[in-house]
C-alpha cells in the first residue's frame, strides 16, 4: 500500500495509521530497538539534561528503552499530560512510585502530576503518524503537540521518532504545524 502525493491529512491518517495497527509485533519492536539505538548515539540526546518523551500507544515506536536508558543517565524525563479543557499538553515528571493511569484520549500518564517548566526541556521527542523529509508532522489531528511545540524556545531540541514507512516525500502543512528539528527512524 503506498501512500501517494495528493491526499488530505486525514487519509493519510488513515492509512498510516492501518499500517501501525497491522505491523508484526516482533518487527515493531526490532524497528523500535534500532530507533532506540539511534536516539542514544545522537548529541542531543546525550547532552539533555531534561526531556520530553511520550509513552507509545499501540503500534507506535516503543519508547521504553529508550526512557529507561535516559534515566539510567541520570536524566529528568517527562510525559506529556493533556488538559482536555484546555486543549492543551504539559510535561511532568514521570516518576516510578507515583504511578501511571489513562488520561484523556487513552494516553497513559503520571497519577500524581509534578510540572516542569517548558524553558527547562532540554529535548522533546515526539510522536507523529507521518512525516516528511523536511520534519513536517502529521499527528493524530488534535493540534496538542503543535500548539504545545509553538510554546517552547527556539534552543530546544525536537526529534520525531517513526518508522519507514512514516516518512514520506512531503505532507500537506498549515501554518499552525510545527515541524521537528530531526526525525529519526528505521
Amino acid at each position: 500500500m503506498s501512500i501517494n502525493a495528493g491526499l488530505t491529512k486525514q487519509e493519510i491518517r488513515s492509512r498510516i495509521s492501518l499500517k501501525l495497527k497491522t505491523q508484526k509485533e516482533e518487527e515493531r519492536k526490532q524497528k523500535s530497538r534500532v530507533i532506540t539505538e539511534k536516539l542514544l548515539r545522537t548529541k542531543v540526546f546525550k547532552k539533555a539534561k531534561i526531556l520530553m518523551c511520550y509513552i507509545a500507544l499501540k503500534g507506535e515506536v516503543d519508547t521504553k528503552a529508550m526512557i529507561k536508558e535516559a534515566r539510567r543517565a541520570g536524566k529528568v524525563v517527562t510525559v506529556p499530560v493533556c488538559k482536555k479543557d484546555r486543549a492543551a499538553m504539559l510535561p511532568c515528571i514521570l516518576d516510578d512510585k507515583a504511578g501511571l493511569k489513562r488520561g484523556p484520549y487513552g494516553v497513559v500518564e503520571p497519577a500524581v502530576k509534578a510540572h516542569v517548566a517548558l524553558k527547562d526541556i532540554d529535548l522533546v521527542i515526539v510522536p507523529g503518524v507521518a512525516f516528511d523529509k523536511k520534519g513536517n508532522r502529521l499527528g493524530r489531528g488534535k493540534g496538542f503537540y503543535d500548539r504545545f511545540l509553538k510554546q517552547i524556545n527556539g534552543r530546544t531540541e525536537t526529534i520525531g521518532l517513526a518508522f519507514r514507512y512514516q516518512i514520506l516525500p512531503s505532507l500537506p502543512a498549515s501554518s499552525h504545524d510545527v515541524r521537528v528539528k530531526k526525525v529519526i527512524f528505521a
